[in-house]
């Protein structure tokens, strides 16, 4: 692990909360799975902040299954992630189907997907391994959340998705700190 991994790990482990959501999640058994997007993104970034956790409006579950691309199993994986976290949304999503939605070429594992996401901070997952570490995915590192620079994903920039995210989830509003950089060619 690099001293971001390091540092991001620390700060997991000692969120019970986050840990028990990895914990259930595990015991899922999916495969090639993450807890992404906010669910790290919006911890380091409350670290940083000093906050005590802001309220996720959801928590992302990706995983790779190319051989169940219903979508069955992921409204019956959210319904029961949600009741046993009352008062959380899950937001679960196979990314063997994802690539359809998105019109790119078939994904190949998890984390193809994960890092076409609209900004690089987002572009984040995390998951328990059986011996209770923890693996990181974050094709551009994990350092960018610790600085606080928030940045369109130049590899599959989409600028007007990416200023309405950040207006409609009100991110300087929750963290001041943040420095938004709206040009998809200066990261």
């Amino acid at each position: 692990m690099d001293e971001w991994q390091t540092k991001t790990a620390a700060l997991l482990q000692a969120d019970p909360w986050r840990m028990a959501c990895l914990r259930a999640v595990r015991a899922q058994q999916l495969p090639d799975w993450y807890l992404a997007a906010g669910f790290l993104r919006n911890a380091i970034w409350d670290a940083v902040h000093q906050l005590p956790q802001t309220p996720l409006n959801d928590i992302d579950l990706v995983f790779f299954d190319p051989a169940e691309l219903s979508t069955a199993r992921e409204t019956q994986l959210e319904q029961q992630l949600a009741a046993q976290f009352r008062g959380q949304c899950f937001e679960v999503r196979n990314q063997a189907r994802m690539h359809l939605k998105h019109g790119h070429s078939p994904y190949q594992h998890c984390g193809d997907g994960v890092r076409r996401w609209v900004e690089l901070p987002t572009c984040v997952g995390v998951r328990l391994l059986d011996d209770d570490s923890l693996a990181f995915f974050a094709p551009f590192g994990l350092a960018l959340n610790w600085s606080l620079q928030v940045a369109i994903n130049p590899d599959f920039p989409r600028p007007e998705v990416f200023a309405e995210r950040v207006a409609a989830k009100r991110w300087l509003q929750l963290w001041p700190q943040l420095q938004i950089n709206l040009e998809s060619n200066n990261f």
